[in-house]
């Protein structure tokens, strides 16, 4: 990840997102790109204020560039570099658009919260961002992991398509360290007559992967969860296991992908306790696909 996009407002959420940035590891120099996007009122939502639209886009504009102030110190001494991008328009087609024009291989931005009601509104940013965006998608969800007595918890969820593989692949790009525990989730479908077959054949595929993630980072362990809705699997061992981050490939879509819902991933998005980190690079660059089915399959 050379280069990357903070979408941020100002608000506690968006500061949540900062900060887990801050502390991410690289070896490598990054540049950051810290985007605010100034909302500009439709023509009859703003009837009758004249004026008053030009000061309110003003205080906004001066309250970024405080925001953007505090970003500086929280990166202060990191390997990075940092320009501001200040931009009117409609707030999540602008991140994409922007995220785009930047080249972007990596788009951070905070959710609004983890509530369940939140979390099903449909239109909201971040569920347009993840959903639209041409590359790799990190939404922040405050877990509480900054004042636990525990390291940041990371679940990947892996079975062997091409999706997961890229997933795997750029998490292993990641110069974790000794820090985080990193958890390599495989799921499979419950039932069947063969499913202790398939258990055997997922956990044995989980294990090889968990070795190449172990060249980089410390602490791994192979986890598997066998559930009729792969979605819900996923979910309730975040909720259970009290997860800071959930890793999950997506293959990039077309418009009308976009739109369909039931998406492993955008299940885990939307319904996920914590936060989301949709990887999409790879599958874009095109890796080299590890088993016959990678070519088609997609979580």
């Amino acid at each position: 990840m050379k280069k990357i996009l903070l979408a941020t407002d100002g608000s506690p959420h968006a500061e949540d997102a900062t900060r887990f940035l801050a502390h991410l590891p690289h070896g490598d120099k990054v540049e950051i790109t810290v985007l605010s996007v100034l909302h500009v009122p439709t023509a009859g939502s703003v009837s009758g204020l004249g004026d008053w639209v030009d000061t309110i886009l003003e205080r906004e504009r001066e309250r970024a560039i405080d925001t953007f102030a505090k970003i500086e110190l929280m990166f202060d001494g990191a390997n990075v570099t940092l320009k501001h991008r200040i931009q009117q328009g409609h707030v999540s087609e602008t991140i994409v658009e922007v995220a785009k024009r930047e080249q972007a291989d990596f788009l951070v931005m905070g959710a609004r919260g983890h509530s369940q009601v939140e979390r099903l509104i449909l239109g909201s940013a971040s569920d347009y961002v993840a959903t639209h965006a041409n590359c790799s998608v990190l939404v922040v969800r405050p877990t509480g992991v900054r004042k636990a007595n525990h390291p940041i918890r990371i679940a990947i969820a892996y079975e062997e398509t091409g999706p997961a593989e890229a997933a795997l692949e750029e998490i292993a790009e990641v110069r974790w360290g000794a820090e985080p525990d990193l958890r390599v989730v495989s799921a499979l479908f419950a039932g069947g007559i063969d499913e202790s077959v398939r258990r055997k054949s997922t956990e044995r595929a989980a294990d090889k992967a968990a070795d190449r993630l172990r060249k980089t980072a410390a602490h791994v362990r192979v986890e598997s969860i066998v559930h009729d809705h792969i979605g819900e699997g996923l979910v309730r061992y975040l909720e259970e296991n009290e997860c800071d981050i959930v890793v999950v490939g997506e293959t990039p879509r077309t418009r009308l992908g976009r739109v369909l819902m039931g998406s492993t991933s955008r299940f885990v998005l939307r319904h996920a306790p914590c936060s989301v980190w949709i990887t999409r690079n790879r599958m874009v660059q095109g890796i080299p696909k590890k088993t016959p089915h990678a070519e088609t399959a997609s979580t």
